[in-house]
């Protein structure tokens, strides 16, 4: 695990910063980030936020003496959140999850993860848990590392393809189900000797099979499917936090391309999001961001 210090700073000291980091500063449009610099192995990362404390993060060689310079009380990074010690299966496992079923306008995302027993301690040491037990914050600063140690496979499906695929007939469930079994599918090619698959289970197993019609689609079939599997089995854990901060990586493109912040969920924000979405660009854009068969969709269209 590379070496990662956070520490707390006035606004006044992170506007300090950024000036002192600024022959090192790299392109970063991240929605909670005020500045990134490397300085060649290390990573400085200043994150802006309505908090009057701000936080700074130097990830690898050389964290610690960095920060120290700033904080001479700075530590190593020790994870608070700790991997769950009842983990149901501690043996080589692959396991999915999925993010964005409930958003309006954000895309729908299903990553499957790869874990040997041998990776636990580097799930504990990221404090990898259920990622709905994480912050935000927290997946993005420890989400992009993660991937490149585990092996992933994960798949997005913008709500331009979401809408086609409902009209030709297929339901929210099917897509799920349909992208699981993908997820799944490339990476017991990769490790074919795995026994332990894992589903955080979303429909009951029967109707889960059901959806998996086509033929020329090869189906995982030795799947334990269970409610929460976040909470139970350390892939599943894994497969969630990545998606939730492939998920944030998503929204941020879109905000970059649109020059708006996208609101989650489908609340009262995604319905005041889409007048003003409709408004700026227009009908025929904001179908290739909205998910049309939510109810959001008609009573928004209902009152253009």
């Amino acid at each position: 695990m590379q070496d990662l210090v956070s520490i707390k700073v006035s606004e006044a000291t992170l506007k300090k910063m950024k000036k002192f980091y600024s022959a090192s500063i790299v392109p970063n449009d991240g929605e909670y980030i005020y500045f990134c610099a490397k300085i060649s192995d290390l990573v400085i990362t200043g994150f802006s936020g309505k908090k009057a404390e701000k936080t700074v993060t130097f990830t690898g060689k050389g964290a610690l003496k960095e920060a120290q310079i700033w904080d001479q009380t700075a530590e190593l990074h020790k994870a608070k959140q700790q991997v769950k010690s009842e983990w149901l299966c501690l043996d080589n496992q692959i396991g999915s999850d999925e993010v964005g079923v409930g958003d309006f306008l954000l895309p729908m995302i299903v990553c499957a993860a790869f874990v040997r027993s041998k990776d636990l301690k580097i799930l504990k040491e990221y404090g990898v848990d259920d990622s709905k037990k994480i912050t935000d914050a927290d997946i993005i600063k420890i989400g992009d590392a993660l991937s490149k140690k585990f092996f992933i496979s994960k798949l997005t499906l913008s709500n331009e393809k979401y809408n086609e695929m409902i009209a030709k007939g297929e339901n929210l469930n099917s897509l799920k189900a349909k992208m699981h079994n993908r997820a799944l599918l490339n990476l017991y090619k990769q490790f074919p000797d795995t026994k332990n698959i894992f589903v955080d289970q979303f429909v009951i197993p029967d109707t889960y099979f059901k959806y998996l019609n086509d033929a020329n689609e090869p189906q995982i079939r030795n799947i334990t499917f269970r409610t929460k599997g976040e909470s139970y089995y350390p892939c599943v854990a894994l497969g969630s936090v990545i998606a939730r901060y492939s998920f944030l990586k998503e929204k941020e493109k879109l905000e970059s391309k649109y020059k708006m912040k996208f609101p989650c969920g489908a609340g009262t924000q995604a319905d005041i999001f889409a007048k003003q979405f409709i408004k700026k660009y227009g009908i025929k854009e904001f179908d290739k961001i909205a998910k049309k068969n939510f109810a959001n969709y008609s009573e928004v269209i209902s009152k253009l």
